[in-house]
């Protein structure tokens, strides 16, 4: 049975609710406010996931598990998401789009105390992440802007499915090797670590 026209499945792109457009700028053309504001809170979104890396990373840091290669990773994909969500304001603001400042709360990653919790938190953020831009692509198609849908799919979505695969691997193997969800294991924490290269090549 086909859905009703004129009903919209609910999407789950992150939303600017004190969202200010632009109306007036000359580089505005044929860029819809929904999606615009859309942008807005998808680089928001990546700005907050790029902080919970970078907490992530100080876990590897402290003395009582000291894994630096591991750090310098989650480190390394802080500062790429980082430049993602800044490449996103770029694009925002080359489209005559308007980017709301936005406080950014603390990222929750207290409960994280081991490698493997930490491997799984991000990959369900790297997964929710990759949901809402193939929700921002579909939403740029809804309202005929191609280009969004274009630049958001090639530069963003894109990028992301090769990670997914790494850390699933990553996961399957720190499994194998004995990591544990709490802070009793060592051993395998060691060996995932020494495959820093392998994850600094992805």
């Amino acid at each position: 049975m086909s859905e009703p026209s004129g009903k919209r499945l609910k999407m789950n792109v992150p939303k600017c609710k004190a969202h200010r457009a632009l109306q007036s700028t000359k580089a505005k053309q044929n860029f819809p406010a929904v999606v615009e504001e859309g942008l807005c809170g998808v680089s928001t979104s990546i700005m907050r996931f790029s902080y919970r890396l970078q907490a992530l990373a100080k876990i590897f840091e402290q003395d009582d598990l000291p894994l630096s290669r591991l750090a310098a990773f989650f480190h390394q994909e802080s500062m790429r998401e980082q430049a993602q969500a800044e490449a996103m304001l770029q694009y925002l603001s080359e489209r005559g789009g308007h980017y709301c400042n936005k406080v950014i709360q603390r990222p929750c990653t207290e409960q994280v105390c081991a490698l493997l919790p930490a491997l799984e938190f991000m990959l369900g953020q790297w997964k929710e992440e990759m949901a809402i831009l193939v929700e921002l692509c579909q939403l740029a198609r809804e309202h005929e802007d191609p280009h969004t849908n274009s630049m958001v799919k090639s530069h963003f979505l894109n990028p992301l499915v090769p990670k997914i695969k790494l850390l699933g691997d990553l996961l399957t193997n720190a499994r194998r090797v004995g990591c544990t969800t709490d802070s009793t294991g060592r051993f395998g924490e060691y060996l995932i670590d020494q495959l820093y290269k392998e994850l600094n090549s992805a």
